[in-house]
């Protein structure tokens, strides 16, 4: 299976000359994505960048220039920001690792932090239980310090970095609003206007600190919770085996995994996991790809069938000769394309980061407004000013907006990709949970793509010729069709013919010359095209159509020579499909080459809204730019050739694993192990990732709309909107991981 490439949206977009991912550490919310991604976008030569805050990385798309990695980071650096381009070395495992370490160092800054912080909450919950014991000022002022200027260090180095490049971003707030209480407090202190007494005027050390460490705390959190969302990345990352047996020189040599040279030959014992993909040379068993494919039921394997890498063997000995190895193989490819699109942006995002770019400046524009209003409305009261102004820039969160939309999409795509559906990006993730109508192909998609020569009718009685003829004109094809009738010749033992010259002729069959005889094979409408006479066949033709099988009739140039009807067995799953997807209110369209009679008894037998045969791929294009007038979003299953100008058409294309190479190019879902009853859990899991897009983003949204109005009518305290604000992000996170328990 080849990597997925996006198609262009809205137009023809250049091609990416090259595509540079960075890690970029020092971002705290979505302002900061908003701000990475205008200061590379603005380089030359940057087609697209995309940052994702949940898993802190860019994917730049350079065109031809001058603009390179170096200049890439440089300019991240220049706005704040570290950044490294992403390596080999730089490994989901090698990240979580680095992620460990700093989730260790943050825990124990946040127990330091309550560990000044305790006694000044203890002395206000005294106070609030009805006893009159408080702190010295002084012993509360250093209490404080080390928390606001030490512990807190990491909240004005990011806010003078914010404002250096003139944006804002949420340390901007937590900067301003423990500050203020700070500066507040401490000046009471130094002016000497508070004894610890309640004769003085309040002091505000204990919000101040709360907030401190209770950010620290919901940060800690946070990050935790996004390590569990990326918990798929690391779980294929595991199927890697580390070490292989590959034969050298005539004895067996253990090697590391990704020093296997294709075309050599590697020994799998029972219950090793492949190391890369190949082709079975010697041996018998079973291998569980389940992990791959989502299929749970251990699959045989012999002498001639492929394995992909990371497949579990079973009991048996198996000799494999490596076809694709290291960043080739599968699940190497998986990988790539789960990253792509946990590192994509959906559209709705962008909204986001829209309303993020201006979330900071308008917090503060509100607390100055709060301010003003206190002071002037409120009797002057200065510290009740303050207290609320306070309160409105910490609990106002960006955060939770700016992981709303990603950390949904990373948990979608790995659970997804662990059922065996691989998703490339959150544009592909978004659209598919709109679809309205689903369009199959027949052969390969709902039927097995594995036909069988069942009849041979020839004019002259002469079935063995009639095979040998066809067989050695479908030399050349590479169409199941083609495939099945030279397996029958070989069944047969029959030895083919020269092939002098061949072409296919599209949606009808082909023309080649064999033993220097001009020969047609294809459908009924080419030999009527070609006005040769059918000799009283056409009866016998409709009685095997009827009864499900496919007809190719062949000739010369003078007349028919006879007819092979094929057989192509339907999928056992594809009628429970089809029941599901009419369930959730999609409707479900055949779209077939193949003829009326043929395409009617399979569409009917399955339960189909529609069926339309005897088609041209352009044909195909037509019906679903018909079904998109008629208001459906569209989704095109296929896995040929032929359907990949179809798939590109379609709202969303859905190419089955099983299938080629250009159809899987085309489009935006692939099923791993072509199974029809994927369809509905694809749909599933967009549309269940999609609802907690939505959830998070409300829940993100009114949060911010109700507490910032509280805050400002000063029914928050600095410290309880400094919890509030660091839990709504963790909230965010963890209804995002709520998605794990989806099971297709």
């Amino acid at each position: 299976m080849n990597e997925i490439s996006p198609l262009p949206a809205g137009g023809v977009q250049p091609s990416p000359a090259a595509i540079v991912d960075l890690s970029i550490t020092g971002m705290t919310c979505a302002s900061c994505t908003a701000r990475v991604e205008k200061v590379l976008t603005r380089l030359p030569g940057v087609l697209k960048a995309e940052v994702n805050l949940a898993t802190e990385k860019a994917r730049v798309s350079l065109g031809e220039g001058e603009t390179g990695a170096p200049q890439l980071v440089a300019a991240v650096e220049k706005a704040g920001y570290g950044a490294h381009v992403v390596t080999s070395e730089d490994s989901p495992a090698a990240d979580d690792e680095r992620a460990a370490v700093r989730a260790r160092r943050d825990l124990a800054l946040v127990c330091l932090s309550a560990l000044f912080t305790l006694p000044l909450v203890g002395q206000m919950v005294f106070d609030l239980a009805g006893g009159h014991a408080m702190l010295p000022p002084l012993l509360q002022l250093a209490l404080a310090i080390p928390v606001q200027f030490v512990i807190g260090a990491r909240f004005y180095v990011g806010a003078w970095k914010a404002l250096r490049n003139g944006t804002g971003n949420m340390d901007l707030l937590v900067a301003l609003g423990t500050s203020a209480a700070f500066g507040l407090s401490a000046s009471q202190v130094i002016v000497g206007g508070n004894d610890g007494g309640h004769m003085g005027p309040p002091l505000y050390f204990e919000a101040s600190t709360v907030v401190v460490t209770l950010v620290l705390l919901g940060k800690w959190l946070e990050s935790r919770a996004k390590r569990s969302a990326a918990a798929a990345i690391r779980g294929l990352m595991a199927l890697r085996p580390e070490w292989a047996t590959v034969e050298r020189d005539g004895r067996l040599v253990k090697i590391a995994a990704e020093d296997v040279r294709s075309g050599e030959i590697v020994v799998l014992r029972a219950g090793e996991r492949a190391p890369v993909d190949g082709v079975v040379t010697e041996g018998d068993s079973q291998m569980d790809e389940s992990l791959l494919t989502g299929e749970s039921l251990p699959v045989d394997k012999g002498r001639g069938d492929e394995i992909v890498a990371g497949a579990i063997n079973g009991e048996g000995l198996l000799r494999v000769k490596a076809t694709a190895v290291g960043a080739e193989s599968t699940v190497a490819r998986i990988i790539r394309l789960v990253e792509g699109a946990q590192a994509s942006k959906a559209p709705v995002q962008r909204l986001v980061d829209r309303i993020a770019a201006i979330f900071v400046p308008v917090v503060i524009a509100l607390a100055a407004l709060t301010f003003a209003g206190w002071s002037y409305l409120g009797g002057g009261d200065q510290q009740a000013a303050i207290v609320a102004a306070i309160s409105v820039l910490v609990i106002a969160c960006p955060c939770a907006l700016g992981l709303a939309t990603p950390t949904a999409i990373m948990v979608g795509t790995g659970v997804a990709a662990k059922a065996g559906i691989l998703i490339k990006d959150a544009e592909a993730l978004e659209r598919a949970h709109d679809v309205t109508a689903i369009v199959f192909d027949k052969t390969g998609t709902l039927t097995e793509g594995r036909p069988s020569v069942s009849d041979i009718v020839a004019v002259d009685g002469d079935r063995t010729r009639l095979l040998t003829l066809a067989a050695s004109a479908q030399q050349g094809s590479e169409h199941p069709l083609a495939r099945a009738v030279l397996e029958a010749a070989e069944a047969e033992g029959i030895a083919l013919l020269p092939l002098g010259s061949f072409r296919a002729l599209p949606g009808r069959g082909l023309q080649a010359e064999v033993a220097d005889r001009s020969l047609l094979v294809g459908s009924q409408r080419l030999m009527r095209q070609s006005e040769l006479d059918l000799q009283g066949l056409e009866e016998r033709a409709v009685d095997l159509e009827i009864s499900g099988r496919t007809v190719m009739w062949l000739a010369d140039q003078e007349r028919v020579l006879g007819l092979i009807a094929v057989a192509d067995r339907v999928r056992p799953s594809a009628a429970g499909a089809v029941k599901r997807l009419r369930a959730l209110g999609v409707r479900t369209v055949m779209l077939t080459g193949d003829n009326r009679r043929t395409a009617e008894g399979v569409g009917e037998a399955l339960g189909l809204d529609e069926i339309h045969a005897e088609l041209m791929p352009e044909d195909k294009v037509s019906q679903i730019q018909r079904l998109r007038a008629d208001g459906k979003v569209v989704a095109m299953v296929g896995d040929g050739v032929n359907d990949a100008p179809a798939l590109a058409a379609a709202d969303i294309g859905i190419a089955m694993g099983t299938g080629t190479d250009i159809a899987m190019h085309s489009a935006g879902i692939t099923l791993m192990r072509g199974d029809p009853a994927l369809l509905p859990a694809a749909l599933s899991i967009s549309r269940a990732t999609y609802n907690k897009i939505r959830q998070n983003l409300f829940w993100a949204f009114v949060y911010n709309v109700v507490a910032i109005p509280l805050a400002a009518f000063g029914l928050l305290s600095p410290a309880l909107a400094g919890g509030a604000m660091a839990f709504s992000s963790v909230s965010v996170v963890s209804n995002s991981l709520l998605l794990r328990r989806w099971r297709p």
